[in-house]
């Protein structure tokens, strides 16, 4: 029984006890403490097993080998788990800081390439104007005709 509990009381500490449940059947618990104050509960979960001294005796060799496997299997994924939320929140960090760094750059840039404010900026010219047509809202407004009258009549 001690030999299969070594591999778990290498971390922690194992509380064991024994209650005699009644005259044929003993009841056992074997608790695991918390080695650290923030590790996760599901690694104190305690075995509890029932049954009669003789099979208490034959049995639970078997089911403490089984229960330290599985708790040794819990930690290692628990632990894996953890290093991987904390590698894509520093994945994560380090994106939303350089999408920061891009958008601080293209707001400087514009401001750098601008004119300085000394100098007027140019008007922009007319489509219409450089070419002498007429676009769909002339810039210029027509001169009024004039009309010459000969003998009362307008030409």
């Amino acid at each position: 029984m001690f030999v299969e509990l070594m591999p778990l009381l290498a971390g922690r500490t194992v509380l064991i006890t024994v209650a005699k449940v009644d005259d044929k059947t003993i009841r056992v618990n074997v608790i695991p403490t918390q080695a650290k104050a923030d590790e996760n509960p599901a690694l104190t979960t305690p075995l509890t097993y029932t049954g009669p001294p003789e099979e208490l005796d034959a049995q639970l060799g078997k089911h403490l080998a089984g229960y330290v496997q599985t708790h040794q299997q819990t930690a290692s994924t628990l632990a894996e788990a953890k290093a991987t939320m904390e590698a894509a929140a520093k994945a994560a960090q380090e994106e939303a800081k350089r999408k920061a760094e891009e958008r601080k750059k293209a707001i400087q840039k514009p401001s750098a390439t601008a004119t300085p404010a000394s100098s007027a900026p140019a008007e922009p010219v007319p489509a219409s104007a450089s070419t002498g047509t007429l676009g769909l809202f002339p810039t210029t407004t027509p001169e009024p005709a004039t009309t010459q009258s000969k003998g009362g009549l307008a030409l």
